[in-house]
């Protein structure tokens, strides 16, 4: 069993006082209660920098942890009980990791006691659901209005060969030079290296504060814990609206290879661009990795031609082994994303212009039944078929690596998936590419969490 140690500590931030109702919904360890997620997400956040990327495993690991919220005159205090060590440094929690702790209590109370509770988040309409994600990242202090654009969204794999992270803080490194900053899903991987590398030339260009936004969801967190470098962390709900707020905040994205959770990152996102509302929207998107990852863009690139059309290629720019030319098309694409939202007296700090199909918000739930039932066939409008195949991918990230989707798995075998003929082959052949190239999870022979029939 590994070492643990058990202390109280306050948390980090604005969130010093909560409602009795609050602290007994955090307490409550019922199916309707908030015990289980916070203890899920905290055991993650305080494993942070493991390389366990499974959420069961990480619970198996701890089974023994604990946290409980206690209500004081003076505030909140939070109890842990058998926390790694790790997160500990003289008997004193990191700084780092108790904000990031604190980020993940602020966000789990505000959203399942303002957002979900609430009539005026009317979360089954379009406008109800961006309005929740506003409110969510208003709440966390991420919209700051007095800043020109310079986000870029970095997405990629946690999953990835050491060139392969090497070449995401170049990438990184480079963007630092340019004062652009760094917004990812906040694990390791294609997500930690271009925060290190933007964070060396950060320091060299003098930049501060310069900013490391991770914006996660409960089901990630708990089995990816945020890296240290992370200084404004984000939970929400959902994948949908974890999604929607990296579309919303950022100014740019950067793709690096990745496996079946990049996919559907990509595939969210073009089926958001392939919207007719938005065919000029200013929102430049680059695909880049080593040399070695030519292959890898190349398939994905084929598989997106072949699904969504020839014209998907107009909303994309593929740079192989080049991160001094990433950087320097980022900094001129978002200058010109700049003149654009300032030309439209759009807000820099969200995007409310981009129009986002209620397929891309409704979250998904990867049951077995969901999943067998997903439409997957080239008769359908371009972004239906992206949005179900997102879903699809969506349904074998949750059963590689989130607890509820490997449970599923255990209790019921793989998730079955349906398509035309032609178009089962073509995801045949990508999601076999993933396995073959190890990138469907950090550690250990990966068994399949889906068949293809």
């Amino acid at each position: 069993m590994p070492e643990t140690i058990s202390a109280t500590i306050s948390p980090e931030g604005s969130l010093e006082i909560l409602s009795q109702h609050e602290v007994n919904r955090l307490r409550d360890t019922s199916q309707t209660g908030l015990h289980e997620l916070l203890r899920r997400c905290a055991l993650a956040v305080l494993n942070s920098g493991s390389p366990i990327d499974d959420g069961l495993a990480l619970l198996e690991t701890y089974p023994d942890f604990d946290i409980e919220v206690l209500q004081q005159d003076r505030g909140v205090r939070l109890k842990l009980v058998n926390a790694p060590t790790d997160a500990f440094v003289d008997g004193r929690m990191i700084r780092g990791i108790r904000e990031h702790l604190s980020s993940v209590l602020r966000d789990i109370v505000y959203v399942y006691n303002e957002i979900q509770t609430q009539a005026r988040f009317d979360l089954s309409t379009a406008e109800g659901t961006t309005n929740a994600v506003f409110h969510i990242l208003r709440k966390a202090g991420t919209l700051k209005p007095g800043l020109d654009p310079s986000l870029v969204v970095c997405w990629g794999g946690h999953s990835i060969s050491r060139e392969e992270y090497e070449y995401t803080k170049d990438v990184g490194y480079h963007l630092g030079l340019r004062d652009l900053d760094i917004c990812t899903g906040c694990g390791p991987g294609a997500m930690k290296g271009p925060m290190k590398g933007a964070n060396v030339a950060h320091a060299k260009q003098r930049r501060y504060p310069a900013r490391y936004l991770g914006v996660s969801e409960p089901g990630i967190i708990a089995a990816e814990a945020p890296n240290p470098i992370v200084n404004e962390l984000v939970v929400m709900p959902d994948i949908e609206k974890r999604l929607e707020a990296f579309v919303r905040l950022g100014h740019g994205i950067i793709v690096f290879p990745g496996g079946v959770g990049t996919a559907e990152e990509i595939l969210y996102l073009l089926g958001i661009l392939l919207h007719p509302d938005n065919t000029d929207m200013a929102l430049p998107v680059v695909f880049s990795g080593p040399a070695s990852a030519k292959e890898y863009f190349q398939r994905i690139d084929e598989f997106l031609v072949y699904t969504l059309g020839e014209s998907v290629r107009d909303l994309y720019t593929i740079v192989v082994d080049d991160p001094v030319r990433v950087a320097r098309l980022m900094h001129e694409k978002i200058a010109e994303v700049t003149e654009y939202r300032r030309a439209r007296q759009d807000a820099f700090h969200f995007n409310w212009r981009l129009t986002i199909d209620r397929n891309f918000q409704e979250p998904f739930v990867p049951t077995h039944a969901n999943m067998a039932s997903l439409a997957l066939n080239r008769d359908l409008p371009k972004h239906e078929l992206a949005a179900n195949l997102r879903r699809a991918f969506s349904g074998i990230v949750a059963g590689n690596v989130k607890e509820q989707g490997i449970r599923a798995i255990e209790a019921h075998g793989p998730f079955c998936l349906s398509a035309e003929p032609d178009l089962m082959a073509r995801l045949d052949d990508l999601l076999s590419s993933f396995v073959a190239q190890g990138r469907m999870k950090l550690a250990g022979e990966y068994t399949p969490c889906y068949t293809l029939g």
